[in-house]
């Protein structure tokens, strides 16, 4: 299986644990991921499509081009990037006044787009293209002793004309991964909300406000750690938890795992080559309750 790999900024930037940990499963699962050449931003950052539209979709149109080249789904793992590129890709389908605008810009720098890329989200190759059945063959570790939140945020499953991964309003998905390596899914209040990442820009107290009520949320109802598919969303909850707790005098201490993290450990993958050793609320705690 060999795909158009899009890592985005933020996987090789803030969150490059979230690459380090999704290419360790990949060769386990014989999941061959391509890096595009030449990628750019694709314009997800909403301070660049809030003043320069266009400009945020042309961005996202030449990767598009670039992985068409390539004759592959385009794949990513960050929802951000899933959402921005998928969503191009229908604006392009359905708007012919900026699908010409976009084309003159392309022209500008010798490419072309001709619509016929795939985006998907790296959760939904890993769950569709490879299945939980495959997952379980590898697994080495249950991880019966973990009590699993996780957490689906926006971008993954909404609007759902563009995002398909899983139902908009009763995401199961990655419930059902969590199983599948053994461990329990817990169900609260807080597995849809939006976390406020982009708010972080405009207004960081509403912001850390809704993250906090995701982290409180998912404590409460019994949750060893929380679990995600979104690279700002992992921002919002891990890197910004301890902000959150000494803002609202609260303790939380719950790790935040991307989901490969979590299928790592099951694989028997060592912590550091998933780079758990870069999450911000340490993990520590919870690697003894992944027993063989």
């Amino acid at each position: 299986m060999k795909y158009a790999f899009f890592p985005g900024c933020s996987l090789q930037s803030t969150t490059k644990e979230y690459e380090e940990s999704a290419k360790a499963i990949s060769k386990v699962l014989n999941i061959e991921l391509v890096e595009i050449s030449d990628w750019n931003c694709c314009g997800a950052i909403d301070v660049v499509y809030a003043v320069k539209p266009l400009y945020a979709t042309v961005l996202a149109t030449r990767n598009l081009a670039l992985a068409e080249r390539m004759h592959m789904d385009l794949v990513t793992p960050c929802s951000g990037c899933y959402f921005t590129l998928a969503s191009t890709d229908k604006i392009l389908k359905e708007d012919q006044e900026t699908k010409t605008k976009v084309d003159e810009a392309l022209r500008s720098v010798g490419t072309n787009y001709g619509g016929t890329v795939k985006v998907r989200h790296f959760a939904d190759v890993v769950l569709s293209d490879v299945g939980l059945q495959r997952i379980k063959e590898n697994v080495k570790v249950q991880l019966k002793n973990l009590k699993v939140a996780s957490y689906y945020g926006c971008l993954m499953v909404r609007p759902p004309k563009i995002c398909n991964f899983d139902n908009a309003e009763h995401p199961t998905r990655l419930d059902d991964l969590a199983e599948a390596l053994g461990a329990s899914k817990i169900d609260y209040y807080g597995k849809t909300r939006c976390c406020g990442a982009s708010l972080g820009f405009t207004d960081e107290e509403i912001m850390i406000e809704m993250s906090k009520d995701i982290l409180v949320s998912a404590k409460d109802a019994g949750a060893n750690c929380i679990v995600t598919a979104c690279s700002m969303c992992h921002l919002s909850l891990d890197a910004r938890q301890k902000e959150i707790e000494s803002h609202f005098n609260v303790k939380i201490d719950l790790p935040v795992l991307h989901f490969p993290q979590l299928i790592g450990l099951a694989f028997g993958i060592e912590p550091r080559q998933l780079g758990l050793n870069r999450n911000c609320v340490s993990p520590k705690k919870i690697l003894p309750l992944a027993v063989s």
